[in-house]
């Protein structure tokens, strides 16, 4: 009787050492270039009058340096600090570091399909398709006993209503200009509000400024205190397609900043302190070999299936930057979101095998 129980203490004893991620949060950053990322800034883009707003001398003031490595942490200071350290970066392509898109589209609602369904459904193929057939990631884990109602999404873009399919998900998408706090808004989510209904609308209807979106999460973050958190930032897509390459710059070096004060919180916060997973990646890529093509994607862009990730957690081994040669994909994602909280995504439609790589050994590539 008494082996019985050291046996059974033993193996639960593994389990808790094994999971230790006991929230995750998702961040994206709609089409924000690898290149910016592993390179930092793109001096051919940089010096066009046709991109540079006029601002180059601030552009080089702010971001450049004859160092790459620097170049990229002047862009992404966080990123390159404290992910670089203690988490995992993917996507380098110079080095032969590959992920790419699996979808044929190379376009937004069909990268967010793709993140967070792990499927690839040719018919999801618009931007402005209907509400997403396709089981997601969030929703599986707020069908968990022990997530259920702790699940929360903020999205600049409205389409997150449809791609997340809000409606038959059961957990709150929060997008472009819909509410927050619904009947009963606290003093702050009032003014959010009021702050995000009266700002310049650079995108119109369909997108808010990420300011609104970012600070509509943090307050749920720090009140509701949600164990599944998504973020979907959308300007660095925006500027771009403006051909505004200062402006892009910006917003990610802002995003950058905002993943900072996300994390800050979570490690000074006894619910989420050394018990949360941070994973950040983007929709899709953009051109590269011609410069007017920065500014797009789409099948017909070449370079636009290109894009990244990286996470941070305490189900991570600390690799930083991962310098060998491998191809990973997009569809990869939602399995491995569910693996870091220690779940099996299964539904009706197929799953791609998790990045099982992220979980092994501490030891730096």
């Amino acid at each position: 009787m008494k082996k019985a129980i050291l046996i059974l203490f033993i193996l639960l004893s593994i389990q808790t050492q094994a999971q230790k991620t006991e929230n995750i949060i998702i961040i994206t950053t709609d089409g924000f270039r690898w290149q910016e990322v592993f390179k930092g800034i793109d001096p051919a883009i940089a010096n066009d009058k046709k991109f540079n707003q006029g601002d180059s001398a601030y552009i080089y003031k702010k971001y450049a340096d004859s160092d790459t490595k620097e170049a990229r942490k002047k862009l992404m200071p966080f990123f390159w600090s404290e992910i670089a350290t203690k988490g995992q970066i993917y996507g380098n392509r110079d080095l032969g570091n590959k992920v790419d898109v699996a979808n044929p589209y190379w376009f937004s609602y069909p990268g967010y399909s793709e993140i967070m369904t792990g499927n690839i459904d040719l018919k999801v193929n618009s931007n402005g398709y209907k509400a997403n057939p396709n089981v997601n990631v969030l929703e599986f884990l707020n069908q968990q006993s022990k997530l259920k109602g702790k699940v929360a999404a903020f999205g600049a873009w409205d389409a997150f209503d449809r791609i997340l399919n809000e409606e038959r998900s059961g957990f709150p998408v929060i997008s472009a200009f819909d509410k927050v706090g619904g009947n009963k808004p606290t003093a702050s989510q009032k003014l959010l509000n009021e702050m995000r209904d009266n700002s310049f609308k650079p995108f119109h209807e369909d997108e808010c400024l990420d300011v609104f979106t970012h600070y509509q999460a943090m307050d749920e973050l720090k009140t509701k205190k949600p164990k599944v958190l998504y973020i979907a930032y959308g300007e660095t897509d925006e500027w771009a397609h403006h051909a505004q390459y200062r402006s892009y710059l910006d917003a990610a070096n802002q995003v950058d900043k905002w993943i900072q004060e996300v994390w800050n919180f979570v490690q000074n916060d006894p619910q989420y302190k050394n018990k949360t997973t941070l994973f950040i990646t983007v929709d899709h890529g953009r051109g590269d070999k011609v410069k007017a093509q920065w500014t797009d994607h789409g099948a017909d862009v070449p370079g636009a299936s290109e894009i990244w990730f990286a996470v941070m957690g305490p189900e991570i081994a600390s690799k930083g930057e991962i310098k060998t040669e491998s191809q990973f994909y997009q569809k990869q994602f939602a399995q491995t979101l569910a693996k870091i909280m220690g779940y099996d995504f299964k539904t009706s439609h197929p799953v791609e095998k998790e990045i099982s790589e992220l979980f092994q050994s501490n030891q730096k590539p």
